[in-house]
């Protein structure tokens, strides 16, 4: 069914526990958040955490979004030899990739049935979303931001060459996996990005005016 309004939510207050993250990351993606400041997932922050949040940063630079539960990588940085701004690469084995491959997004399970419809509405036949099922904590955990490299590397390994594989930044800690595994480490090259709706747009825009 249809996330509540965003009035509902006031001023997103909540936006740290979980709630509202699904409705902000749709607003960010459709430009209706306008003036609205990018919050930090509630892995960033928590009552009582540490003053860097319970992870170290995810890739060394800062980090600002809706939050891990829907959980979005966008496309940058080196393709081709050409650079964008505010994007990580880190290379699996393989080729890499043209600006003009198609692309997979790469998402929890949750984050899934929220970022297909996204996606959908650009209609875009190009890019897809790719769920990685969580093995290594068990079926009933499907957030992005608990996505290990394992897991990664074996939806991954049934994936087509060539393409471009967008990888969240929300499920790394100090450019790794929880599993210790690191984005180099999986079989095919991904590009690691941002968590948030506007990055997403801005990346789809950005591959899509190379094609």
């Amino acid at each position: 069914r249809p996330f509540p309004p965003a009035e509902h939510y006031d001023d997103f207050e909540m936006l740290e526990d979980g709630i509202g993250m699904a409705r902000a990351f749709e607003m960010e993606f459709s430009g209706s958040a306008a003036g609205r400041e990018r919050l930090p997932g509630f892995f960033q922050s928590v009552d009582g955490a540490p003053a860097l949040g319970y992870r170290a940063p995810r890739t060394g630079a800062g980090h600002e979004g809706s939050g891990c539960g829907v959980g979005i990588a966008v496309a940058g940085s080196v393709v081709d030899g050409e650079a964008s701004t505010g994007i990580s690469v880190r290379l699996g084995a393989g080729v890499r990739p043209s600006r003009s491959a198609p692309v997979a997004v790469l998402t929890g399970e949750l984050g899934a049935p929220i970022l297909a419809p996204l996606v959908e509405s650009t209609g875009r036949t190009d890019v897809r979303v790719v769920a990685v099922e969580n093995r290594f904590f068990g079926g009933n955990v499907g957030v992005t931001g608990l996505m290990v490299g394992e897991d990664v590397a074996r939806v991954l390994a049934d994936q087509p060459t060539g393409h471009r594989y967008l990888l969240p930044d929300v499920c790394l800690s100090n450019g790794r996996f929880l599993d210790g595994m690191e984005p180099a480490d999986l079989p095919l090259a991904v590009e690691v990005v941002s968590t948030d709706g506007v990055s997403l747009r801005e990346a789809l825009a950005m591959v899509g005016a190379g094609r």
